[in-house]
């Protein structure tokens, strides 16, 4: 069954991947000690949704949620943010992933992931129609996705196919998670993915442990172009981040000072902030100052979307950021 809610326009993005309900924990207080919790939305193309329609864009999310009220709470939420999910499918046969997780700003947050045998898993390259993508300019996917079952890497890799018959490009970021898998599977699973991407947005470290250019971030990022990618955007280890195309490299763009209280769901943060300058036309190193901009307005909140601004936050928050005007709304 499919949500009836159709969008009359076409996406100019569309992302496929899995969406679970996040239960997170007050902040500051140890998942195994925790009494209150507050409920959201997790899920890397799912974050990323949500961020680029807040932005204004025209975004379509594809996955699968169980028929349970977590299900329709996360369908729920995306409607809210303004994501399109004419096209999710409800599984009647198959719960919906949880992820329940502590908060804090210094110390390793603890994550429990319930995703075994849930409907996001049960994705299949068969359910994939060319209909789905039909208009878009973009379709994004994480490795995340790919790697819950074969069935859903199979359908990642139809999903591309499928963009690339209707003239979108590519967007892959590997989000790699080695509580899921350990890295030789990563490296099996995703490594090859990158290459058939148009565009990939990947962290210094998981181009080491995808090990696409030997360890060598550099090599990595030289190795992806010459295999046909157009740009490589690069968040390094103290949260900078580069942008390289056969141009040319822009950045790195740093990371705004700002007060810490959540640092889960930065990098789809940035994703969408930096995907919403390059649909717009911009130069990239602008882009670069949006996604960074992003990440900071989100990581500023509890919750991966919380923090998630529209335009007009977005312009305020650059303002602030480069100093131009005073940022207080009288």
């Amino acid at each position: 069954m499919t949500d009836t809610t159709v969008n009359a326009m076409a996406p100019e993005v569309v992302l496929c991947g899995e969406a679970m309900l996040l239960m997170v924990a007050e902040p500051g207080v140890p998942l195994e000690r925790a009494v209150a919790f507050r409920r959201s939305v997790a899920g890397a193309e799912s974050n990323v949704a949500a961020g680029l329609a807040r932005l204004g864009h025209r975004a379509r999310w594809i996955g699968r949620v169980g028929d349970d009220p977590a299900g329709r709470a996360v369908l729920a939420q995306l409607r809210a943010d303004g994501v399109d999910v004419a096209y999710a499918e409800v599984d009647p046969g198959a719960p919906t992933g949880l992820l329940l997780r502590d908060s804090h700003p210094v110390r390793a947050i603890d994550v429990q992931y319930h995703r075994a045998g849930s409907a996001a898993s049960r994705l299949t390259p068969q359910a994939l129609r060319p209909e789905m993508v039909a208009g878009a300019r973009l379709v994004h996917v994480s490795g995340i996705t790919a790697m819950l079952s074969e069935s859903a890497l199979r359908a990642t890799v139809r999903l591309m196919e499928l963009a690339r018959a209707a003239g979108a490009a590519v967007c892959v970021d590997p989000n790699v998670r080695l509580r899921l898998a350990p890295a030789e599977r990563w490296r099996a699973v995703v490594g090859p993915l990158l290459h058939r991407a148009d565009l990939v947005l990947a962290g210094e470290d998981e181009l080491e442990v995808l090990d696409t250019g030997g360890g060598d971030p550099g090599r990595a990022v030289r190795r992806l172009l010459a295999s046909g990618v157009s740009g490589v955007v690069v968040k390094h280890r103290d949260k900078s981040a580069t942008f390289t195309t056969a141009d040319g490299t822009w950045g790195p763009q740093p990371a705004y000072p700002v007060p810490l209280v959540d640092p889960v769901g930065a990098g789809d943060a940035f994703a969408a902030g930096f995907l919403s300058g390059r649909l717009r036309g911009i130069p990239p190193a602008r882009a670069l100052a949006e996604g960074a901009a992003v990440a900071a307005l989100a990581v500023q909140c509890v919750t991966d979307v919380d923090g998630l601004p529209d335009r007009t936050g977005l312009d305020r928050a650059l303002a602030g950021f480069e100093g131009d005007r005073e940022t207080v709304h009288r």
